[in-house]
């Protein structure tokens, strides 16, 4: 598609972006709104909220309803909106730092309750706006401002730690498989439950350089020879898949949604009445 099809949907008034040239960032943020592009969604009924980070600031990019909140609380925030608007599409945008650290409970609370919610994790595996310290995605091993020596952490899986908590639609693409992350973005958008869609993309100025990776086009080249499909991962040793990025639709379920259970509620205590 055309990139003037996009433009619409940017405050472009607030370009350029704060984000490092070849940040995967803008990967994610094109794909997002490609996503709403072809499914012709109004932009009017779309809410997009972030909480704090690098890739929080996409929501100061968009010609959304938007909301730019707390650090670890954008969550929180998207379910008001989604409560008070049932009829909007709200999108939770924001870092494995912000989502699974600081925000981590309510990402639990809100894959539990099912609620009506598209929540796009940027994971870089690195806090990136802050200095390059070790994220809850950050690798074992692997070097950061605060872990100079290498991670001693196991990670946070974002797609396990969703599919355990109840997200009912889970999948995972890297900036590398853009087409993907389009198809992964509109599946969730059209999703009626908690839908998550992690996006593992680059950062180049901290943990790609830390690790010596490599700039940007090193590190998308990176994503790309360390990918495997799900597919093939079922047929591959847990030895081969070490350091692997799987990516795929890991988890689709259709069950009621927080709306539909407090509608029956509600029903219920009327005819009571």
């Amino acid at each position: 598609m055309k990139v003037e099809a996009l433009l619409d949907y940017l405050r472009s008034e607030r370009w350029p972006t704060i984000w490092c040239p070849g940040c995967g960032n803008g990967i994610v943020l094109k794909a997002f709104l490609q996503a709403v592009h072809e499914l012709g969604l109004s932009k009017d009924k779309m809410a997009a909220v972030s909480g704090i980070g690098c890739s929080s600031r996409a929501t100061g990019y968009i010609d959304f309803n938007t909301l730019h909140t707390l650090h670890g609380r954008a969550i929180a925030f998207a379910t008001g909106v989604k409560l008070a608007r049932p009829d909007f599409h709200v999108v939770v945008l924001g870092g494995d730092g912000d989502i699974l650290a600081i925000g981590g409970n309510h990402f639990i609370h809100a894959c539990r309750r099912n609620i009506d919610l598209t929540i796009i994790v940027f994971n870089n595996m690195i806090y990136g706006m802050t200095g390059g310290q070790v994220s809850p995605t950050t690798p074992v091993e692997k070097v950061a401002s605060t872990a100079p020596f290498g991670n001693t952490e196991p990670p946070f899986d974002t797609v396990k730690v969703a599919i355990a908590a109840g997200a009912t639609y889970v999948a995972r693409a890297t900036v590398y498989h853009y087409p993907l992350l389009v198809q992964y973005i509109k599946r969730a958008l059209s999703h009626r439950g908690t839908a998550v869609v992690e996006a593992v993309t680059n950062c180049h100025t901290y943990y790609g350089r830390y690790n010596r990776i490599g700039d940007a086009s090193q590190m998308i080249e990176y994503f790309k020879k360390n990918s495997v499909t799900l597919e093939r991962a079922k047929n591959v040793s847990a030895e081969e898949l070490k350091d692997k990025i799987i990516i795929g639709e890991f988890h689709v379920e259709d069950k009621p949604t927080f709306h539909d259970r407090y509608k029956k509620l509600v029903e219920t205590i009327s005819r009571k009445e």
